[in-house]
């Protein structure tokens, strides 16, 4: 355990672009944002944007990067992938929960200015808003987990399989999609997973799934990362 702890620091190397970069990028789109409706001026209805998912594009850009870059370097340090692979999940999550909390502190701050004195809603979107602290940051940091772990998926696969594996896995994809597709409406059943869908309570969608798939692309990332070589 203290290895995986030690090995994290890895993942500090260039912070700027695995810290900084995320946040730096949120901030300039924010100040776009708030220019546009701030020109506008009086607005009757609450204005509100969805630029906060840029940060999640960014996070899932990083984790790529993460096993691209870092892993070759790792290992030219004698760092086995186990070790390597652990230490990234444990960044990742760390980094996930800090985010998220962040996320949730310039929600309160945005409520209590009432939307930085434009009714701007750029960190709470309605639709995902709670009233409790404890599911509000759940439901921030879980997408930063589910992207994290995809992207480092993407790229464990990637590097061991190489562009030939990564044409098989994205068609392979699409074939079974496609498949499922074609059952679904065979069957008839899209009217009732519709309604299944719409019944899901937003802590399902953005907490109870993200688990799931997150546990499920771990795994397959730590298993696949047994035989991957720099």
């Amino acid at each position: 355990m203290n290895r995986v702890l030690t090995v994290t620091r890895v993942q500090l190397v260039g912070w700027q672009n695995t810290v900084g970069w995320p946040w730096l990028l949120l901030i300039m789109i924010f100040a776009v944002n708030y220019a546009v409706f701030l020109a506008i001026g009086d607005i009757e209805d609450n204005p509100t944007t969805g630029a906060l998912i840029s940060i999640y594009i960014v996070v899932f850009v990083t984790s790529i990067n993460w096993i691209t870059q870092l892993l070759p370097f790792s290992m030219a340090l004698s760092v086995i992938r186990r070790t390597f692979y652990l230490a990234t999940a444990l960044f990742l999550v760390v980094q996930s929960v800090v985010f998220g909390i962040l996320l949730f502190l310039c929600q309160l701050l945005e409520d209590a200015t009432d939307g930085w004195g434009i009714r701007l809603r750029f960190f709470g979107l309605n639709f995902i808003d709670q009233q409790n602290p404890l599911l509000q940051i759940a439901i921030y940091t879980m997408p930063f987990i589910l992207l994290g772990f995809l992207g480092i998926f993407v790229a464990v696969f990637y590097k061991r399989f190489g562009l030939t594996g990564m044409w098989l896995l994205s068609t392979g994809t699409l074939l079974v999609l496609a498949g499922l597709a074609v059952l679904i409406t065979w069957l008839d059943l899209w009217d009732g997973i519709g309604r299944w869908l719409t019944d899901q309570p937003m802590a399902a969608w953005f907490v109870g799934w993200p688990v799931l798939l997150a546990a499920l692309l771990a795994g397959a990332g730590y298993l696949t990362i047994r035989r991957v070589t720099p």
